[in-house]
């Protein structure tokens, strides 16, 4: 049967692909040949786990000098949460880096225990670097591209040594969210006051069959994946209330960092939950400061907003709402969460940002679709509007095509005058300077 070059974890486009033939997959297989259970002593170790990654430059590459490295297994898939890989550090404690070895060996927590010291014969293995996450590995060739891929359970012994030293329990590297950098992944982190966000307590840990992603939070509201499997024999129970700690490995898919726990010892979450956090604020001192339908070039458009505050103001909540032309309904909206508007300062929004940066020679502070409120051709109706749903500024007027009136920039722009520092529900034209084709 051929394998799949996938985690147990990270399987999504395969199972769209495959359907029900994953799962059947998925079944252990009656018999199969295991590696020698037996440990090693004495390898001679000649590489670092940095050494080895910095062999890798693009693709696949296959290892052919005769290095070994050592590390310290991370994880288990005891409880099914993890698949078809093992996680390992180069130390039980402080490491530096991590690798993920991907074998097509069940249980293979009988054989290398989380905690266990392993010997790695690289020679003949493949070296591989996916969604920001180094491997090694057989090779799998999909579309006639190489791709790192389980290493086949015939193999595994002949690569993978469990030394013969006792046991040690790994300590995990004390992190926080936003502390979580590349060299971590693959490694056993540590990060406390954490909780499930609000809207998925009381749901179950993974949907049956299916990859899952439940999110975490901290204190601050920074946010975090926590990835589960549906095949875990924990995915029916139901995510904790609490907050506390969680233990897990790092992964990463491309630029989105996400942790995976071996089983729910991982997680103590007995404590209170945060304390809830205003961080949404209004303010009149943010407004439309100018809208842009350039002649000739409708990839310059921009919407410009200002911040006449003395302090710097996030605009969690806030948007951005178009009606066209004279629609009394809105037709599009930016959402404006997760940025902020210095003191005193500007923030441009563009639909086509290269073409922005082109033309203007600088980037905008947000890229957004055609189509938005920042593609206006001239003749259509703009709101502000705070995270409690009031509108803080507008440009023109609702349920009026803007062509013909005061409020009409097609093929100009609209300039905020410099006498203005608060926005205004109701337009008023005599704040603007407009120019326009006609």
């Amino acid at each position: 049967m051929k394998r799949i070059n996938i985690s147990r974890y990270n399987y999504k486009l395969i199972v769209k692909l495959f359907g029900i033939s994953l799962f059947l997959g998925c079944v252990k297989d009656v018999a199969f040949k295991v590696p020698r259970s037996s440990c090693s002593e004495g390898m001679e170790i000649n590489t670092t786990f940095a050494e080895v990654k910095n062999i890798y430059v693009d693709g696949v590459v296959e290892i052919q000098e005769d290095l070994i490295m050592e590390g310290y297994i991370v994880s288990s898939d005891k409880e099914g949460n993890f698949f078809g890989t093992l996680h390992m550090q180069d130390s039980h404690s402080n490491p530096t880096e991590g690798f993920q070895l991907d074998i097509d060996l069940r249980d293979s927590h009988l054989f290398y225990e989380n905690g266990s010291k392993v010997f790695i014969k690289l020679k003949g293995l493949y070296l591989g670097r996916s969604k920001g996450v180094y491997k090694i590995g057989g090779v799998f060739n999909v579309f006639g591209n190489l791709t790192i891929g389980r290493l086949p359970v015939t193999k595994v012994g002949e690569h993978l040594f469990r030394s013969c030293d006792v046991i040690v329990a790994i300590q995990p590297t004390p992190t926080t969210i936003n502390m979580l950098e590349d060299s971590m992944i693959s490694t056993l982190v540590q990060l406390n006051n954490l909780e499930i966000v609000e809207e998925q307590i009381g749901l179950s840990f993974a949907l049956p069959q299916e990859v899952t992603e439940r999110r975490i939070k901290d204190c601050d509201d920074n946010e975090l994946i926590l990835l589960n499997s549906g095949f875990s024999d924990f995915q029916a129970e139901k995510l904790p209330t609490g907050n506390g700690t969680l233990t897990a490995v790092l992964i990463k898919d491309n630029k989105d960092f996400q942790l995976v726990i071996s089983d729910l010892k991982d997680i103590d979450f007995a404590n209170e939950r945060c304390a809830e956090i205003q961080d949404e604020f209004t303010s009149p001192n943010i407004f439309i400061s100018e809208l842009a339908d350039p002649d000739n070039n409708n990839g310059a458009r921009f919407v410009e907003l200002y911040n006449s505050n003395e302090e710097p103001l996030s605009l969690k909540g806030w948007k951005l709402r178009r009606y066209t032309n004279d629609n009394d309904q809105v037709s599009s909206t930016i959402d404006l969460s997760g940025f902020s508007i210095a003191a005193e300062s500007t923030f441009v929004i563009s639909p086509k940002a290269l073409e922005f940066e082109t033309v203007y020679g600088f980037a905008p502070d947000l890229a957004v679709t055609t189509n938005s409120p920042a593609d206006s051709n001239g003749d259509d109706n703009l709101e502000l509007v705070d995270p409690f749903e009031t509108v803080i500024d507008a440009y023109g007027k609702i349920g009026e095509d803007g062509s013909g009136t005061n409020h009409e920039f097609e093929d100009g722009r609209a300039v905020r005058r410099a006498e203005i520092f608060r926005g205004n529900m109701n337009y008023i034209a005599s704040e603007w300077l407009v120019y326009n084709d006609t």
